[in-house]
């Protein structure tokens, strides 16, 4: 029932679900699996040991499924696992894991990566992430659910950005933003948080007055930043201040960006 141009090409072994499009000069890998109502505009390649979910939207010249740019890849079997309903825009280019990092790059469902966005080896992004054209995560990076990162802006790897947070355009970050932070500047730093999202999320007033709180006592508080943290695990009933404080004090191979007094 899909429909494939004549000039595609769809290698032997590649799985193409029902109700797909298949534009002209695209090529389709042998260990691809596309499913159900996936688009792919025209000349888009998908290779590599690839899944891509129901309802995606593949536009013109994207690359999915390429090894890493990693000089440590010794052509190891790695993957790449895109979720459902995601928009994939001209030139964006998404590469498949490395064994040294799980092996694996995810991108979850509701997505949209605009022109030119680069996602690179072992990067797990969550829901409803919007990365603006030109912006690129580097290895092993995370991004959780509704983020958005703005354009010609770079996380360096191994960064996490958390749930909630915004990063502004023509921002370097170097270090770990804060569930619902606010990142702007050119060397990326914690500016406040993304109150707009949260109100357009619906988030309760309590809460965004108590995220406002919490991120006084993060700025100004007594002690470190990692003690000030862990104080408004003890003293908050907001399950959104929660959520910062468990981030905060969970596993990471960066330092954080931290408020400015």
């Amino acid at each position: 029932m899909s429909r494939i141009h004549p000039s595609a090409i769809i290698e032997d072994g590649a799985q193409i679900g029902q109700d797909c499009v298949i534009g002209p000069f695209c090529h389709v890998g042998p260990k691809v699996r596309l499913g159900d109502r996936v688009e792919l505009k025209s000349h888009v390649v998908v290779t590599g040991d690839t899944s891509i979910g129901d309802d995606c939207v593949i536009f013109n010249f994207a690359v999915i499924g390429e090894i890493p740019q990693d000089l440590k890849f010794g052509g190891e079997d790695t993957r790449l696992e895109i979720g459902k309903r995601n928009r994939i825009r001209e030139h964006v280019t998404i590469n498949t894991g490395t064994e040294g990092g799980g092996g694996v790059t995810r991108i979850g469902d509701d997505c949209l990566l605009m022109a030119g966005v680069h996602v690179a080896h072992d990067v797990q992004i969550g829901n409803r992430v919007i990365m603006v054209n030109h912006s690129g995560a580097a290895g092993h990076c995370i991004i959780e659910d509704d983020v958005i990162i703005g354009g010609i802006s770079g996380l360096h790897q191994w960064v996490r950005v958390g749930r909630g947070a915004i990063i502004g355009a023509l921002t370097m970050v170097p270090n770990d933003v804060i569930p619902y932070g606010l990142v702007q500047a050119p060397r990326g730093e914690l500016e406040g948080l993304n109150l707009v999202g949260l109100k357009r999320r619906g988030v309760s007033r309590a809460d965004i007055s108590a995220l406002r709180a919490a991120f006084r006592e993060m700025a100004q508080g007594d002690g470190t930043f990692m003690d000030r943290v862990k104080r408004l695990g003890d003293d908050t009933d907001s399950d959104y201040v929660r959520r910062i404080v468990e981030f905060v004090t969970g596993e990471s191979d960066r330092s954080f960006l931290t408020p400015r007094k």
